[in-house]
């Protein structure tokens, strides 16, 4: 069975349709809303096939320190494929705020995350 990790704010239709076909779904923290498990905790033990999430999830945190390759070091690890929801007519900022994560990480829109979840993991 296909795990999809998320983080918060993930439409919980389209958690719901995956559900429905057998999908498992596991809920990711970014390390500062602790929704779930700390996405840069992934292991291959936890059986997550893909990550989902809004772009401001993996955002810099004031404070912090992180940058989104901090938090998807694990993903990129362990070859788990990220895909970050944004508006379509923002790929291209998006791409800038990603920088160094952009060669592992695609950009969908809202609209279109179901489908390409299952291009993904069937």
């Amino acid at each position: 069975m296909a795990i999809v990790g998320y983080l918060e704010g993930t439409d919980p239709e389209v958690l719901t349709r995956l559900a429905i076909r057998g999908i498992g779904t596991l809920p990711l923290s970014n390390g500062a809303d602790n929704h779930g498990k700390y996405i840069a905790h992934l292991t291959p033990a936890d059986g997550v096939s893909l990550v989902v999430g809004y772009l401001h999830k993996l955002t810099p945190i004031a404070g912090m320190g992180l940058k989104p390759a901090d938090m998807l070091f694990a993903c990129k690890t362990h070859n788990i494929p990220v895909l970050l929801i944004v508006p379509r007519e923002d790929h291209d900022k998006a791409r800038t705020v990603l920088d160094e994560v952009i060669d592992y990480v695609k950009c969908v829109d809202p609209a279109e995350l179901y489908d390409r979840i299952i291009e993904i993991v069937g």
